[in-house]
């Protein structure tokens, strides 16, 4: 049997242009979190929700105005006609997520955070085994449990390193929020993988961006009017306000492409290693120490992300469509409603002689 040389190169090409994909999207997160850490820590200023909606409002101006100028079933008004309520949760959930992962640092550590946060992968698979009817190989569980030790590597570097901080006003609520903001993250984004694979990415970012805007606003008028009265505003602040937002509209404009391409679970693995490239920028901004621990989980880390994508998980049939013929167990309902039925059934016997017996019930 000859083997297609074609074949053989096509596994490590599809594998190196994921890992590009999710570094990518690894340094957009980190270049929104090095700007933030530097508006707090050189400036004093705390504004997540007026960062959320200036990445919003980006993408409403671009995305949304789009959508507007589409005509047919896929214009601005017939979406908001036949999904419109689908997308106020989605939006809500894409906010909210933002806000709780941001203000659980102000309860609890930076370690706890990092930990924690890894608990939207499991809830994202999950979703996407029921949702998406994603099917997964024991490969992948490994490959997670390879990744979520890399992890695990890198909050023990920073411990030795002087990074754990302090334990916060009130462990308990940070790590609720950053509980919940995990399992937010993973309902927006097995949201958008299942828009961008069977809708469209523009309908998704507009959507996201009209009532993401809408809903940020709101909060933002709540809860941080006086925060940003109180900001001292300079060519420097407006620079780093500038960057953020530059870097959070690419990574939404961008992750839709990717999630295409691959899916939400193993985008949620390739940007695990963004932490560890905010380290290296934190090393000379923030004098943080080094540790030959952050190398050795970023490898743990692309180990386990290679291992799941050697392997691409598949996606069970749907049962409203069972081929003919077949057997699998994504037929058992339908076969119990066809003995249920009022049409007679019909068995054919064949005995060990020529005569063919035909009964009916």
């Amino acid at each position: 049997m000859r083997i297609d040389p074609a074949i053989g190169l096509s596994l490590p090409r599809h594998i190196l242009k994921t890992i590009i994909l999710g570094q990518m999207l690894s340094l957009f997160i980190c270049g929104t979190a090095v700007t933030s850490q530097y508006l707090a820590e050189q400036y004093q200023v705390n504004t997540p929700m007026f960062q959320s909606f200036i990445n919003y409002s980006l993408l409403l101006l671009v995305y949304t105005t789009m959508l507007a100028f589409r005509t047919g079933s896929d214009s601005l008004w017939q979406i908001l006609k036949q999904r419109w309520w689908k997308y106020i949760f989605l939006g809500l959930a894409d906010v909210e997520a933002n806000y709780m992962i941001v203000k659980a640092y102000q309860y609890t550590t930076l370690t706890s955070v990092q930990l924690l946060d890894c608990f939207g992968i499991p809830v994202l698979m999950a979703l996407s085994w029921f949702i998406l009817r994603a099917r997964y190989r024991l490969i992948h569980f490994l490959a997670v449990a390879v990744c979520l030790l890399g992890v695990g590597t890198m909050v023990g570097a920073d411990i030795l390193a002087g990074r754990q901080d302090s334990e916060g006003s009130d462990v308990v609520i940070g790590d609720v929020l950053v509980l919940l903001g995990a399992s937010l993250y993973a309902i927006s984004n097995v949201s958008e993988e299942y828009i961008v694979k069977n809708l469209s990415r523009v309908e998704f970012l507009g959507m996201v961006g009209l009532f993401g805007t809408v809903i940020s606003g709101l909060q933002l008028a709540i809860v941080e009017h006086r925060e940003i009265m109180r900001i001292q505003w300079n060519w420097k602040i407006a620079l780093l306000f500038t960057v953020f937002a530059l870097c959070m509209f690419g990574l939404y404009s961008f992750m839709p492409v990717v999630i295409k391409v691959t899916s939400a679970t193993s985008v949620n693995l390739g940007i695990l290693t963004a932490d560890l490239y905010s380290l290296f920028f934190g090393l000379f901004l923030f004098f943080y120490k080094f540790s030959g621990l952050y190398i050795l989980s970023f490898v743990i880390i692309m180990v386990g992300f290679i291992l799941y994508c050697s392997t691409p998980t598949r996606t069970a049939e749907p049962t409203a469509l069972p081929q003919p013929g077949s057997t699998g167990l994504d037929n058992a309902a339908l076969k119990l409603e066809e003995n249920d039925s009022e049409t007679p059934a019909i068995t054919v016997q064949f005995t060990r002689g020529e005569a063919v017996v035909v009964s009916t019930d």
